[in-house]
């Protein structure tokens, strides 16, 4: 019987439109989600329960609106839900240490995540929980199979590479061929039932103080061309400026 931990975030819709108020993004408007990469771990997570056996836990740091992306999880088929209590900005090592406390406090056997979160592409919270936990890790994961022990296939030099996983391991997923299920009806219902077991956590300090957001420069206005005449010139264009020729 595994004890599995999947980790979710709430992040702005990808087809938000995001603005800058008073040097910081506002998404008081804009639509949460769960963070596409974290699709991809929970699905691994519940298919790693059919094969093994156990319980999978999802945890989230936030809020309380961060519950509705654990109640998207427990629709999905996760069988409890844990938000750790922060609403501060956090730097990625506390962020990490809360996780890990957590983690430990559980009892994990194992943890996914999504390989980076839509909102930062960081790329650090499953590497650095291994870290803090003194636990295996492997990234990029684009399948797993769980039949005698966890043996999961990551990008590798040429081609990809099967790894034999022992555990404890963090295991951060990316898309590969995995088909994420999608929750139904009786699924929706017992999740807007659920209750969210909050953990009040003391905020480690961190390291590092935003300053400021900016949206990025606005690109330059394309270049319009007719006619066969022009053909040398977006020949040329295309080599020297593009560099896709």
């Amino acid at each position: 019987m595994t004890n599995i931990v999947v980790l979710v975030k709430q992040v702005p819709d990808t087809n938000a439109r995001i603005v800058i108020s008073d040097d910081r993004v506002d998404l008081s408007s804009v639509k949460m989600v769960m963070s596409p990469y974290d699709e991809f771990a929970v699905e691994t997570a519940l298919q790693h329960r059919e094969v093994s056996g156990g319980e999978v836990t999802a945890i989230t740091v936030g809020g309380a609106k961060a519950d509705k992306v654990l109640k998207d999880a427990k629709a999905i088929g996760v069988d409890n839900i844990v938000r750790i209590d922060c609403e501060s900005f956090v730097d990625s090592n506390s962020l990490q240490s809360m996780i890990a406390n957590a983690v430990t406090e559980i009892g994990a056997d194992v943890v996914y995540c999504g390989k980076s979160a839509a909102d930062t592409g960081a790329g650090s919270t499953g590497p650095g929980l291994a870290e803090h936990l003194g636990w295996a890790s492997v990234s990029n994961v684009t399948s797993a199979s769980f039949a005698d022990n966890l043996s999961v296939v990551a990008p590798a030099q040429g081609g990809n590479a099967r790894i034999s996983v022992t555990l404890p391991a963090v295991i951060s997923c990316d898309k590969g061929n995995l088909k994420v299920r999608k929750p139904n009806v009786k699924g929706i219902m017992q999740a807007k039932k659920a209750q969210v077991d909050v953990k009040s956590v003391s905020v480690p300090a961190s390291s590092i103080t935003v300053v400021s957001h900016s949206l990025p420069p606005s690109k330059p206005a394309g270049k319009t061309y007719e006619g066969g005449a022009a053909a040398a010139e977006v020949a040329q264009l295309l080599r020297d400026e593009a560099n896709v020729i």
